[in-house]
């Protein structure tokens, strides 16, 4: 088949809106390259950060498989597969070796390299290696919002000896979080949410939660230990709150970017041998496994969709930016 000649894309602009245009597309591709005709996109925090740009923005696409290069080996013409933040690496290096290509020197991602691709477009062309094919279970709609937000809630739980045993906590109910609450409730742990909003409640039970506790009350409430804290809002929860009622040897993972710097009381981090940890890329493997988790639980997200026009884009980044949106946005292709 034949690449389309013009790719329509939305970049970011001086203004901060996305605009519409168009770019050229390479004529052939190389041996281990797809060709993908995108239908679904997620939109993120992270897209916000690159608005004033001049690139393809968008890092979470869905969409069906229309050629594939030479060398492709695993990926076939038909499938509905999906890509996210990493693009590629050298593939040479430890890094690579271990598919952590994003700590790749030559690592290729949303916002470093390939200015011309993202997932705001009716069409990305995309290494095989970093591509991952959509289960039967779950729509487009629902994999574009797994295409980060998913990774990254699952990540902590599947890298940190979580147990069916544990309880976990999970420190806000949005996008990240309501994905969270799901894994780790399907995992088999005790979740405890909290929340600034206590009209989330009946929301946090219907995705898992054990036990829900307004953030505003917790002086009072003094919930139950918790052997992991899972932290997915921008702005820090009260650490010296938090830490008072993590239980010895618990960890504490972070995972949504702030420019806040990390200030925690040093008392209970040493006596309770806490542990902080960081938790920001996946390997292609990881990314698989939380794909075939969230089929077998019918784990979904909560999704509100809009036009991939300039004036839809527009409305579910004012919605992300009020947090109206409950609890991801995904743009699709007109």
């Amino acid at each position: 088949m034949a690449l389309p000649k013009e790719i329509v894309v939305f970049k970011g602009s001086p203004s901060g809106k996305p605009v519409k245009t168009s770019i050229t597309s390479k004529s052939n591709l190389e041996p281990h390259e797809v060709a993908i005709r995108v239908t679904h996109s997620g939109i993120c925090g992270t897209d916000e950060h690159y608005l004033q740009i001049d690139m393809v923005l968008g890092h979470e696409g869905v969409g069906t498989v229309e050629a594939v290069g030479s060398g492709v080996a695993e990926i076939k013409i038909g499938d509905r597969v999906g890509f996210g933040y990493v693009r590629d690496g050298c593939g040479h290096c430890s890094w690579c070796i271990q598919g952590r290509y994003y700590y790749c020197s030559q690592s290729r991602q949303f916002g470093v390299s390939d200015f011309n691709q993202g997932s705001w477009s009716n069409f990305a062309i995309w290494p095989e290696t970093l591509i991952q094919r959509i289960p039967d279970d779950i729509t487009s709609a629902e994999a574009a919002a797994l295409m980060c937000a998913g990774i990254t809630g699952f990540i902590p739980l599947m890298r940190n000896d979580v147990r069916p045993t544990d309880r976990v906590g999970i420190v806000g109910l949005g996008g990240l979080g309501h994905l969270a609450t799901q894994f780790a409730s399907k995992m088999g742990c005790e979740v405890v949410v909290f929340s600034s909003s206590e009209r989330k409640r009946g929301e946090a039970v219907k995705l898992g939660a054990t036990e829900f506790h307004p953030v505003k009350d917790l002086e009072t409430s003094k919930p139950k230990g918790i052997d992991h804290l899972i932290t997915t809002t921008a702005k820090h929860p009260d650490w010296r709150t938090f830490l008072n009622f993590m239980n010895p040897f618990g960890k504490v993972h972070l995972l949504a970017a702030s420019s806040e710097d990390l200030v925690i009381p040093y008392t209970p981090v040493l006596t309770k041998e806490l542990s902080f940890h960081g938790s920001c890329t996946y390997t292609p493997t990881e990314f698989s496994k939380m794909l075939e988790f969230a089929a077998r639980h019918s784990i979904k997200p909560l999704v509100d969709q809009f036009p991939m026009t300039e004036e839809g884009i527009s409305e579910a980044l004012r919605k992300l930016g009020s947090g109206e949106i409950r609890y991801r946005g995904v743009v699709v292709v007109q």
